[in-house]
């Protein structure tokens, strides 16, 4: 597979506020991530909150400014509207995303009208395609969102990202504000929508039983960095990385157990990164190297980022 998004020793930093005291401090929410999204592929990106997914997230859609690297694309996109038709985005909460004051059939007309010259018809053809193929009927175009189930609105969410036919779609925690009998019916029109229409995916999301039936590769994101990537196969059955190894064991067995976590205290804060190997302060077999020198990413197909597998 070609690459469609090639992201290269990216950095993403943001000033914030320090609180009640005043005063400034610098998040580095993204550290010097390289990274590739191939065509066709669903990748999805694994970590804690706070990890710097949504940053990088924000920053391939343009919407998050980077202070150094590059984000290059197999077809650059000169203006924004071109950007549009090549990447969409699917949010977390669909009631939210979506207007209540407008109808759906508005809601899904509205990037047509902006960013085409198609004719009134031609988009009425075009909304009945999208909404049907998200497995709604056309009847719903006159409805508004309050009227849907949860389901149902991030379906109608998935026909908006869709109406432009783009080639690539950010799925941000698509299925975690929805019921669980709901997710599986997210899960699956994301497959088969991939699947039919060749689609690129990059998934974020923090529930590795999701990535391990979606995705084809999986990265796994610590504190703004990417230490372990491959394809989820090879990551759930080897995992090298003790970080990927504990958020495995953080994921609930079929008995109702989950494994014993091997991670020490909090994630650190991004405004305060700590020296050395980002993960050292709570990794169970952190040694004096950690604490000083930054691991490089050894690997051929399954990489990681690590001291206990470099020479």
């Amino acid at each position: 597979m070609t690459d469609l998004i090639n992201i290269n020793n990216l950095y993403v930093e943001y000033t914030s506020n320090k609180g009640f005291l005043g005063g400034k401090q610098i998040v580095h929410a993204v550290n010097g991530v390289s990274l590739s999204i191939k065509e066709g592929e669903i990748l999805a990106l694994a970590g804690e909150s706070g990890c710097g997914k949504s940053t990088l997230a924000k920053a391939i859609l343009k919407l998050e400014p980077a202070k150094s690297g590059c984000i290059s694309f197999a077809e650059p996109k000169e203006t924004e509207k071109e950007f549009r038709k090549f990447a969409q985005m699917v949010f977390q909460n669909p009631y939210a995303s979506l207007n209540p004051k407008m109808k759906i059939f508005e809601i899904l007309k509205e990037p047509l009208e902006i960013n085409t010259n198609l004719k009134k018809e031609e988009i009425k053809q075009k909304v009945i395609e999208k909404i049907e193929m998200v497995g709604l009927d056309k009847s719903c175009l006159e409805l508004y969102p309050h009227e849907f189930s949860g389901g149902q609105r991030q379906r109608i969410a998935i026909a908006r990202a869709l109406m432009l036919d783009p080639k690539f779609i950010l799925a941000d925690e698509p299925v975690s504000a929805l019921d669980v009998s709901i997710q599986a019916q997210i899960i699956n029109l994301i497959k088969e929508l991939k699947e039919k229409y060749k689609l690129t995916f990059l998934l974020i999301t923090h529930d590795m039983s999701v990535i391990k039936y979606l995705a084809d590769r999986v990265a796994i994101m610590y504190l703004g960095e990417i230490v372990e990537i491959g394809k989820c196969k090879d990551v759930f059955n080897n995992p090298l990385h003790p970080y990927t190894k504990a958020l495995l064991n953080a994921v609930p067995q079929i008995n109702g157990q989950t494994k014993k976590s091997v991670l020490k205290g909090d994630l650190p804060s991004p405004a305060n990164l700590p020296e050395g190997c980002k993960f050292h302060t709570r990794c169970p077999r952190m040694m004096d190297i950690c604490k000083t020198s930054h691991p490089k990413e050894t690997g051929a197909n399954h990489k990681v980022k690590c001291f206990l597998y470099q020479k």
